[in-house]
């Protein structure tokens, strides 16, 4: 069975392919697809197929994805996406492929969530194309506040508007060992997984769970979306990005990231792992 991974060179695509290995499943059965030349040569000398990609160019992507058994499609960063993703689904579809899967977004269909409206448009294309598919809906990174861990090492103070949302938090390798038993075990087509930490902590959780790994006081302090926008814009960042990610936040607040449905434990075979041990490892 050839499993294909478009995005294989990004974090969770590598993190898959580490968890696919480590489930037996052969090197030589694992076709790494991607656009950085430097990182697939890494993931060949690993006994990899691999292939450079241009997915502006559908024909040559499909006949890249010729005899492919599943494809995961690991979903690119904000911009735009859709157009990529959507020439992805096309090469799959002009290939045959007979089993995609996409690494969405929590709740995609119906969450609050604006930075997930991608995400729906995707799984709306991948319905449309008519191929069998999986989607496995992303919650939020742990990964995604190491910054706010380094903010309380070194000034004991974590800043936000999220208030006292709770976010389901697992670290990305929880979700790369749920989408590589997706690839190698039979029965997922047709599902949509959403896939979550067990726990959903608050930042006042954050902050105290870091005072006792850091061994230092730390306190967390809520702002309002005007504060931290304006606090954004005097670090640096430019107004887009300010308030990209003022809504981002707002969205975390209102609880965009708190379900915990249990797919993610479910799929793997045991519990996604604690905040406190994530942390413990930056520390």
């Amino acid at each position: 069975m050839t499993i294909a991974i478009i995005g294989a060179t990004g974090q969770l695509g590598t993190l898959t392919i580490d968890a696919l290995l480590e489930r037996g499943a052969p090197a030589a059965d694992i076709l790494a697809l991607g656009r950085n030349s430097e990182r697939l040569q890494t993931l060949a000398d690993r006994g990899l197929r691999t292939a450079e990609i241009d997915l502006d160019d559908i024909d040559a992507t499909a006949q890249s994805l010729a005899g492919v058994d599943k494809l995961l499609l690991v979903s690119f960063g904000p911009g735009d996406r859709v157009t990529q993703h959507g020439n992805a689904i096309d090469a799959a579809r002009q290939a045959g492929v007979p089993h995609l899967i996409y690494t969405s977004g929590l709740e995609a269909p119906t969450t609050i969530l604006e930075l997930a409206a991608d995400h729906k448009a995707t799984e709306e294309l991948v319905t449309a194309a008519g191929i069998p598919a999986t989607f496995l809906r992303n919650g939020w990174y742990t990964e995604n506040h190491q910054q706010d861990f380094a903010g309380a090492r070194e000034r004991g103070v974590i800043a936000n508007s999220i208030a006292d949302g709770r976010i389901a938090t697992a670290p990305r390798k929880d979700f790369a060992e749920a989408a590589a038993v997706v690839l190698s075990t039979p029965g997922h087509e047709g599902k949509a997984y959403e896939l979550s930490g067990d726990t959903a902590w608050s930042f006042d959780e954050f902050a105290a769970t870091a005072a006792d790994v850091l061994g230092t006081p730390v306190r967390y302090q809520p702002l309002t979306p005007e504060q931290e926008r304006e606090r954004l814009l005097t670090v640096g960042l430019d107004e887009g990005t300010a308030a990209f990610i003022v809504t981002l936040n707002t969205n975390m607040r209102d609880g965009a990231m708190a379900p915990t449905s249990g797919d993610l434990a479910r799929l793997i075979g045991h519990p996604t792992e604690p905040l406190a041990t994530t942390l413990r490892t930056w520390a």
